[in-house]
């Protein structure tokens, strides 16, 4: 399997399972309505473990332009297969999110509130401030860039030897686990471009019933706010452990 197949695929693979636990919490009548916040971030936890261990040894499992963006800041990814991976990761997003759509389609059809459907799809703040919801998704970016590089770094897979390597996309879903319980409050956290974009472009172009707006006049906070912190997430890293 090519790289970007594989990127295509386990993004695709991340937002089926990871919207798929927010349909189950949000949309009416489903077996796992209001489940909470603990179900959402441990469900998109578990999808990350689970994306990664699918791809992780085909592409390098990146499923997010922050972290292909920021790998190549530092000069451990080639800028030339950017592109290719970035436009891989939103395609896999949009396919995995109209799965969840043919998945949940009797649910979406329960569901009266457009915002519940458009929250599916996307990210959206609590309290709606450019800045400071810049600023978060910035912020929850750079330690999820920052912790996968520190928890998969050289000295602790030799450390670690194969109990390090085996565990390795585990330990990713935990620190997104981690992001979303301590700081996906304010936006819910896309800390990933595609994840966000990806959906909300299939949430604009599906025919959801009721559905209102997929709220572009927001869309570009989860897109360059990870960018940044994806950044300065991985230059921290090189700065400090290399």
């Amino acid at each position: 399997m090519s790289p970007l197949i594989a990127e295509l695929l386990g993004t695709a693979l991340l937002v089926l399972l990871g919207d798929g636990v927010v349909a189950n919490v949000v949309l009416n009548r489903t077996k796992g309505q209001n489940g909470g916040w603990i179900v959402i971030t441990a469900g998109w936890g578990f999808a990350v473990a689970i994306a990664v261990y699918s791809v992780g040894s085909i592409s390098g499992a990146h499923l997010n332009p922050a972290v292909t963006i920021g790998l190549a800041t530092i000069g451990t990814f080639p800028w030339a297969k950017v592109p290719g991976y970035v436009i891989a990761q939103i395609v896999g997003a949009f396919l995995g999110a109209t799965v969840v759509w043919l998945t949940y389609r009797p649910h979406f059809a329960a569901t009266d509130d457009p915002g519940a459907k458009l929250g599916v799809f996307c990210t959206g703040p609590a309290i709606r401030h450019s800045v400071s919801n810049l600023i978060t998704e910035i912020v929850g970016t750079f330690v999820l860039v920052l912790g996968i590089l520190a928890v998969l770094s050289p000295a602790n897979l030799t450390q670690g030897s194969d109990w390090s390597r085996g565990f390795g996309p585990a330990l990713v879903g935990l620190i997104v686990w981690s992001i979303g319980l301590s700081l996906g409050g304010p936006t819910g956290y896309a800390i990933n471009p595609a994840r966000d974009l990806g959906p909300r472009l299939a949430h604009a172009v599906l025919p959801i019933a009721n559905k209102g707006d997929s709220d572009w006049g927001y869309a570009l906070v989860p897109i360059v706010g990870p960018i940044i912190g994806g950044i300065l997430g991985a230059v921290c890293y090189k700065l400090i452990w290399q």
